[in-house]
């Protein structure tokens, strides 16, 4: 399963939307309605599927669904 995917199918379990209206250029806030919590929790999940921590730091750089896989897979590159 590519990174896509997988942050899709975390988006789709916490913020409850149709998998197809999730986009690359679809902003986390603006257009799927998350909330600081769901970012929180999203963070905490792809943190346990991908082994990975996620500094809160990078938190406020992640505006983008393809925001969040790029520096996903970033990451999975440097492990």
């Amino acid at each position: 399963m590519s990174v896509l995917e997988s942050v899709k199918e975390v988006i789709v379990e916490i913020l409850d939307v149709p998998a197809e209206d999730i986009k690359p250029e679809s902003r986390l806030i603006e257009d799927l309605e998350a909330d600081s919590l769901d970012i929180v929790e999203m963070v905490m999940q792809l943190e346990d599927r991908f082994g990975l921590q996620i500094p809160e730091s990078a938190f406020e750089e992640l505006k983008t669904v393809k925001d969040v896989v790029e520096y996903l897979e970033k990451r999975l590159e440097e492990k």
